[in-house]
């Protein structure tokens, strides 16, 4: 039982993670109904700007951890932002395999850059959050699992607030539902949609930051696992869905970690992408997405 339950919170953390990315690929198709591939490397560069950021500090305190994160968020945001302005917008009215095509070569572009300017080697990521752990009888916590949720909860309760009781949040739903008419109801369509890209890249330097402090090693190729992983975790969750990326994340953490520590935990990275064949034969609107049936 002890067992148990050490895995669970230990999937429960990484499954966090997996939410966080996952709500970004989900916000931007929720908008643009495409996938943004090169969501998982911003996720990659916040790391890096944490990493940065934090090395400056001299000792380790929750106002710097704190300090690091926004730092991270806000300059993901920028480069969500300034990637729509100049790789998506210019071909939002072309194919939809056109811009897949833009977003894998982005996603290309952000990688072979970050090992240019960071090298290509592995960096140990500094502390950035004082460590500790507790014990609760026979169940040992770690800090860092406690920081991983309570941050993920903050930013999904923000998200829900955003969404939900804003006027940029009623306008990011409208343009979601019909842009068309929300366009010719005063709605500045490219507007939301970067504020889209902005608000999902933050939410991946989130998660990068929080990786980095749970496994802290980073490089330039680290988006690559997390974000396939994330992107089937949305699909899982039912694809545009906010609820439904929170908890494909949370599923296939705890999925994967329960495998990895049993006799078959080579399959540990091939288990996403089981789940995703299963939820495509039998739920292809995912958990708790919807079926959505097109006029032609």
């Amino acid at each position: 039982m002890t067992e148990f339950l050490q895995q669970l919170i230990n999937g429960i953390s990484v499954g966090s993670m997996y939410a966080l990315i996952a709500l970004g690929y989900t916000l931007v198709y929720g908008v643009l109904r495409f996938i943004n591939f090169a969501h998982s490397d911003v996720f990659m560069v916040g790391s890096f700007v944490g990493f940065y950021v934090s090395r400056n500090f001299s000792t380790i305190t929750w106002g710097g951890g704190l300090l690091a994160m926004a730092a991270a968020m806000v300059a993901c945001a920028a480069l969500g932002i300034i990637i729509e302005w100049s790789a998506y917008r210019p071909l939002r009215s072309r194919s939809k395999l056109t811009v897949l095509i833009t977003a894998i070569g982005v996603s290309l572009l952000l990688e072979n850059a970050g090992q240019l300017i960071f090298g290509p080697n592995d960096k140990p990521f500094p502390t950035v959050f004082p460590s500790r752990s507790f014990q609760f009888g026979q169940i040992v916590i770690s800090s860092k699992d406690l920081v991983v949720m309570g941050v993920t909860l903050v930013l999904l309760a923000s998200l829900r607030f955003i969404v939900m009781k804003t006027k940029i949040g009623t306008a990011m739903r409208a343009v979601s539902f019909n842009p068309q008419a929300a366009s010719l109801m005063g709605i500045n369509n490219n507007l939301i949609i970067s504020f889209t890209f902005g608000l999902g890249s933050a939410l991946a330097a989130a998660a990068g930051i929080l990786w980095a402090y749970k496994f802290p090693k980073i490089q330039p190729l680290m988006g690559i696992a997390p974000g396939l992983t994330a992107f089937v975790a949305a699909v899982v969750g039912g694809i545009g869905n906010i609820p439904g990326a929170a908890l494909g994340g949370l599923l296939i953490g705890i999925i994967e970690t329960f495998v990895k520590g049993s006799r078959w935990s080579t399959w540990t990275e091939a288990i996403a992408f089981v789940l995703l064949i299963l939820i495509l034969m039998f739920r292809p609107a995912g958990l708790l997405g919807k079926l959505q049936p097109e006029k032609v």
